[in-house]
This record gives structure tokens, sequence and C-alpha cells, in this order.
């Protein structure tokens, strides 16, 4: 299977060379990969050229894009950039970040995995961060959900979901996009992906009113809105960030904000939601018993 790897990258100097060697020991790296420098004002451009010279699966392009800390809508901007110089003969196109290392049978596994099931739309192994000198997984999301730097796409699902959406919650409304067209989404828990720079928890005010926008834009509806957001307040311990979540829900309501997904999208995932919600309140009560 062709596999086509498109990493933006912004100031990635300091990771992005511990990041390709990972490509390329792969025992089966993919056909290509495309690096597009996001307005880098350190030496990132010029580390993935000297890569390219002696690997020429590997490209760098260069993509001028604003200055603004736009979350979610940037690195897809430069995503989307680098997509169009990808060959057009991928089967399978990934999203991946400048500052992961990968276990030598990371693709090698992957084509396994798609060529085994027809029916998988996206999988990926699980990112893991150093701690006290210990890698451990990195908990911001659960071990079933396919995280943002190492996504990798069945094209078929990548192109009945019409790509990846401009804006926070890009990587959750794509594997719920996924399972709507009746794909399937799987994690390898026995690839362990280095992530050597952890993501942050981001419980800021301004944080959660993009997450109360983002669902907005999900169709996820208030009743959904408001379980999801009182969720992530209690995870991070704040009252007034459930209120900022709901400020920004209302916010991108009253603004009428464009959706990522059409209503028939949108009610098969609230009712998903509300399912899986069951499912847990059921396992809990069994475990109480």
């Amino acid at each position: 299977m062709h596999i086509s790897v498109i990493i933006p990258a912004h100031n990635e100097a300091k990771y992005i060379s511990d990041c390709l060697y990972s490509f390329v020991h792969q025992t089966q790296p993919p056909e290509e990969l495309i690096v597009v420098d996001d307005n880098s004002t350190d030496t990132t451009f010029e580390l993935v050229k000297d890569f390219a010279k002696d690997h020429p699966w590997i490209k760098v392009v260069k993509h001028q894009s604003s200055t603004e800390h736009l979350p979610g809508e940037k690195v897809i901007r430069a995503f989307n950039f680098g997509l169009e110089y990808a060959s057009n003969e991928y089967d399978l196109i990934g999203k991946f970040d400048g500052d992961i290392v990968l276990p030598p049978n990371y693709f090698e596994q992957m084509r396994g995995h798609f060529q085994s099931n027809w029916l998988l739309g996206m999988c990926s192994g699980l990112l893991y961060v150093e701690k006290e000198g210990q890698w451990v997984y990195e908990r911001i999301a659960k071990k079933s959900h396919v995280r943002g730097p190492i996504k990798l796409y069945y094209r078929q699902v990548f192109e009945l979901m019409g790509g990846l959406r401009l804006g926070v919650g890009w990587d959750t409304v794509d594997t719920l996009l996924c399972q709507y067209h009746d794909f399937e989404v799987k994690t390898d828990s026995s690839l362990m992906v280095k992530h050597l720079r952890p993501t942050g928890h981001g419980y800021s005010a301004k944080n959660y009113r993009a997450k109360g926008e983002a669902l907005y834009k999900m169709r996820y509806g208030l009743p959904l809105a408001k379980l999801a957001l009182l969720k992530m307040a209690l995870r991070a311990k704040s009252v007034k960030l459930f209120l900022q979540g709901i400020f920004g829900y209302i916010s991108a309501a009253i603004n009428k904000s464009p959706h990522f997904v059409e209503p028939e999208e949108g009610k098969f995932i609230r009712r998903y939601r509300f399912d899986g919600m069951k499912v847990r309140n059921l396992k809990s009560v069994f475990r109480i018993c």
C-alpha cells in the first residue's frame, strides 16, 4: 500500500532530526514524506533539506501563514498545503507531527492492519512521554483514540469525510465521521511512539471557549455539550472552565458559526456519544455491584 505522510512543522529544529531518523530507519518506510515548514524562524527547513538530499522520498516545502495563534486551524492549513504536493497514488494518507519518534516497524505494522481489514478507516500506535527516565503512556486520551500527531487514514475514508476540518476539534470529528461512514478505528498498543514534547493540557478560559465552539460545530446539541464540558472541567477541577465552555458554545450558536458536519452526521454523532455514555454507566454499575 502506497503511504504518503505530511508533517506540518513550525520551529521544530529541536526535534525534527530525531523524528526523521525514525522515518528513514523504518523496516518499510512510507513512499512519500512531505514536511511543510510553516513560517519557522529556526533551522527546521535546513535540517529537513539535508535529509531530503539523501532520501528522495522526503520533500520539504515552505508555507507562508499568519503569525496569529490559531489552534487547530493553522496546522490543518499547513497540512492541506502539503497535500497539494502529494502524489495521487497514495492508499494511506498520514498527518504526523515533527516531535515524535516512531518504532522501526511502525509502517510495516500499519500496512498489515489496513491490508488485513478493508473496513479499517483510521489507525495508529500510542503516544508515550518521558517521566523520570521512563517512557509512560500520555494520559490525555483513551488508548482507543487515534491521536492527532500520528494519524493514518485509508484514502476512501479521508475523501468521504471531505478531508480534515479547520479548527479545534478536527482530531475528534474525523474519528466520528470515520465511524459514520461504517469504517473502523484502531490503535495498536504494541507500537510505542515517543512524544518528545508532551501535549499541553491547555486548561485556560480561551481554550475552553474554543472547545465549546468546537462542540457546537460538531452539532453535539446543548445537553450533550454540557455533559462533555462538565467532564473536562471536573478533570481540570474548575467550574469556571465549564462556564467558559458553555459561553463558547452559545457564542458560536449566536454567531451562526459554520458547522463541521451535516445534519445527518450530527444526528449520528449525538446518538453515538449518548450510547457510549450509557455503556460506561452500565459498566460502572456492574463494578459497584
